[in-house]
């Protein structure tokens, strides 16, 4: 398993007491899978999101990242170990204005301290994976909302992580290029051989993943998708 989460359990302050998010959750996500986390808003989807990415430490259970356990971990380490193994696809793309779409992907590559030329030639091939080779000289303005999320996923993608997070990819979009979107992270999961974990509230087009696990009051109930 490349994402293992086992009996994690995490609250937040709510007043004298406090809110449980997430209630003894235990999810496995094998490399090459992609598991749909459904549910209402405030059923714990995000905290279960944030809590695979590391960006939140469980009240208990354990993360397990690729073999590795997360438990521990100074700040310094999960910030390495998100790097150069979890890609992380955002709700909003956040791109930066003044970048191209390639610029956007090779500052990745950079921060990890890759060589230039290898990080240009890592863009290119990640933009013609999500079918925009042709755009990889214009910046955001110069995109459609759909070509945006294209470019975050790509850029999720730059650093080959084991761990694939993708949050909402479809709020924005309308029928016709959410569906290409999620019909594109099914198909890079599968090729890329990542653990998928994507969060969203477009049940239409879920019938290619692996598995949709639903969210309720913190709990988890997987069951096989519909097709």
């Amino acid at each position: 398993m490349s994402l293992n989460l086992t009996g994690v359990t995490l609250t937040y302050p709510d007043g004298d007491s406090r809110l449980t998010a997430l209630d003894d959750v235990t999810l496995d996500v094998p490399r090459g899978s992609l598991t749909a986390v459904v549910g209402p808003s405030g059923s714990g989807k995000s905290s279960l999101l944030a809590v695979a990415a590391t960006l939140i430490a469980p009240d208990s259970g354990t993360v397990t990242i690729d073999g590795a356990t997360t438990t521990g971990l100074t700040r310094a380490e999960l910030t390495e170990l998100r790097r150069h193994k979890i890609g992380i696809v955002f709700q909003q793309p956040n791109l930066l204005a003044s970048l191209t779409a390639a610029e956007q992907l090779q500052v990745m590559a950079r921060l990890d301290g890759r060589a230039p030329a290898k990080a240009r030639d890592r863009a290119r091939e990640l933009l013609d994976a999500v079918g925009l080779a042709a755009q990889a000289g214009r910046r955001p303005h110069q995109l459609s909302g759909g070509q945006r999320q294209r470019v975050n996923l790509a850029r999720a993608l730059m650093n080959d992580p084991t761990v694939l997070l993708v949050d909402e990819p479809t709020s924005a979009l309308d029928h016709e290029r959410g569906a290409a979107v999620l019909d594109l992270i099914t198909h890079l999961t599968h090729q890329r051989a990542t653990a998928t974990v994507l969060v969203t509230h477009d049940r239409a087009h879920l019938t290619a993943v692996d598995r949709i696990t639903e969210v309720h009051d913190g709990r988890l109930r997987v069951r096989a998708p519909t097709g």
